[in-house]
Order: structure tokens, then sequence, then C-alpha cells
């Protein structure tokens, strides 16, 4: 049986309770447990690096819940990111190629699952907000740090416009959907 970790990386604030990111998070644990060993981590509740980083060592995938707060992850989350992905953990950094070939995480696959105040019709679209950017564009320092530490990346899942035109129960649909492609529900 294969482990997952997934890991909640929202950030309380006023404006940002976390409702709808504690429904994904729950969902995703709940489908993938009768199928793998999962394990979790919630940020808001507080981590120990040594801890965090034994768990990432024994995932075989990591999945990310999280809300985007200003076009990346919230404070809490990077701050996660930079004290986890140390050097001699998680990679060499002793390689020809800067970023190919040190990371010491190799055989494991990660996934962001994001929530976004942004309509997804912001996307995608030269004329608009993100200027013809996806996701991925919006994401991809994130995708580095991992892709640094030799993780494989899976395809990013997104819920849109959460705070003016919420649906959970279309964003649990569109999630189960997603997942079902990558693991046995």
């Amino acid at each position: 049986m294969e482990n997952i970790l997934v890991l909640n990386g929202h950030e309380y604030y006023k404006h940002s309770r976390g409702e709808l990111n504690g429904i994904l998070f729950q969902y995703i644990v709940e489908k993938l447990s009768n199928h793998y060993h999962v394990d979790t981590t919630v940020l808001q509740d507080g981590f120990d690096k040594e801890e965090e980083q034994r768990k990432v060592k024994w995932a075989d995938y990591i999945i990310y819940q999280t809300p985007i707060y200003n076009y990346s992850v919230p404070a809490l989350f990077k701050k996660y990111l930079d004290i986890t992905h140390e050097h001699g953990v998680y990679f060499t950094g002793k390689t020809d190629k800067y970023g190919i070939g040190g990371g010491k995480l190799t055989g494991k696959k990660y996934m962001f699952s994001t929530t976004w105040n942004a309509p997804s019709s912001a996307f995608h679209n030269k004329d608009l907000f993100f200027e013809g950017r996806g996701v991925d564009d919006v994401l991809f320092h994130l995708y580095l740090s991992h892709k640094y530490a030799g993780l494989q990346k899976l395809p990013t899942f997104s819920c849109f416009d959460v705070k003016k035109k919420p649906d959970v129960e279309a964003y649990l649909r569109d999630l189960n959907s997603h997942l079902s492609h990558y693991f046995k529900l």
C-alpha cells in the first residue's frame, strides 16, 4: 500500500477563515484513506521541521490543499517550504546543471489542489488580468522548488471564484474526478 501525505496549507485571517479549504482537505483524506496509508499536516496547528521531513520521505505522494493568497501560497505555507526544503535532506545541489539531478526525493510525486478567488475566465486570455497565463504559470515558482528536490508534478486541481460564486458541490465533484485520474478512490 502506498503512502500519501496530505497537507492543509491554509493560514487563518478574518477575511479567509478556511472553511472551503478544510472541506477539500477532509474530502481528499477520506477518499484516499480506503486505499492508501494517509498522514496529514495542518500547518495552522504548527509543525516540526524534522517530523515534516520524515513524513515527506515516507510519502510516495504529497498533496497540498491550499488557498492562493496574493498569487502564491499563504505565508505560513511558504515558511514551511523554506524550512523543510533543506540542503542535504531534499537535495544535494552538486550537479553540473543547476537544479537538475541533485534531488533526493526522486520517485515521489506531488499535487497542488488550490482555491482561487479569481474566476477561471481571468486565466488564458491575454486581455484579462493574468495576461494569458494559466494557474501553472502563476505557481511556477512552487513547482521549481519541488523539481529541484527531484519530485514529479501531477496536474494541479483548482477551484475558482470561491468567494463570489462558491459551489462546493461542484468543487467536490470536480475534485473527485481529478483525483480519480491519479489515485484509486
